[in-house]
């Protein structure tokens, strides 16, 4: 009974933070900061959940500029979790079939988001390309999860490599963005579901790297992406269960 509801009263805050948002940027077409706004409204759901969400900003998260935001793509869980930790004037690249879900798509298109082919790896090489020219002519953040697909458990997959390629080409840093583990950790038919931390951790300099090897800078990311979940899981780990 508590899961049904809890499905049911989800699923309408998220169909009227859909209608709510699309009017909001309607009003503001387009403008990079949508994102961000709608992002947050979907991160103050995680209470629906039975989760307690912690999000930790450096202090300085605000005067970064601009630069590539790259996260670990869990599950569907990520729209109350991770999806706070998106900054003003920062929008996400998405895959091109997101314009068919009811609701969602549309709200994702008006906000100001880029959208992906994948199944063309010419328009999706021409889209990084487009990307390294927008973060600096528009004055841009992106917002990608560079494993390209859920992970569902199976830990942090091999990471590809276009959002490396932008961000050398457009010659901003990378400021990789963490969230706890939380697979197998919800059961919408339990009260409480535990804790999660996401955390964004200092900018990564691309200026030393090249073209040539951006799989070198999408290694020394994952890793220190990698070291930080488990940590933060450890750390949760050790944490009284209330």
């Amino acid at each position: 009974m508590l899961k049904i509801s809890r499905v049911i009263i989800v699923s309408l805050c998220c169909i009227l933070i859909c209608i709510l948002g699309t009017i909001y940027s309607l009003i503001r077409f387009r403008n990079p900061s949508n994102v961000g706004v709608i992002a947050r409204w979907f991160g103050r759901l995680y209470p629906l959940f039975g989760l307690d969400v912690e999000h930790r900003f450096p202090a300085e998260a605000d005067k970064i500029g601009r630069c590539i935001y790259i996260g670990n793509h869990q599950n569907n869980y990520d729209m109350v979790t991770i999806s706070y930790m998106v900054m003003p004037r920062t929008v996400s690249v998405g895959k091109k079939s997101l314009i068919w879900i009811p609701f969602f798509g549309i709200l994702y298109w008006v906000t100001g988001n880029i959208f992906l082919d994948r199944e063309n790896r010419t328009k999706a090489h021409g889209t990084m390309t487009e990307l390294a020219n927008r973060i600096n002519s528009d004055n841009l953040s992106i917002w990608m999860f560079p494993e390209g697909t859920r992970s569902r458990g199976r830990g942090l997959l091999p990471f590809k490599t276009g959002a490396f390629y932008a961000a050398v080409s457009a010659g901003v840093p990378i400021v990789p963005v963490v969230c706890s583990t939380t697979h197998n950790q919800i059961d919408l038919n339990r009260w409480k579901n535990g804790k999660v931390i996401c955390e964004m951790l200092p900018p990564v300099d691309t200026s030393s790297y090249s073209k040539e090897n951006v799989r070198e800078l999408a290694e020394y990311c994952r890793r220190i992406m990698s070291e930080r979940i488990n940590q933060l899981d450890d750390e949760i780990a050790r944490q009284p269960q209330i």
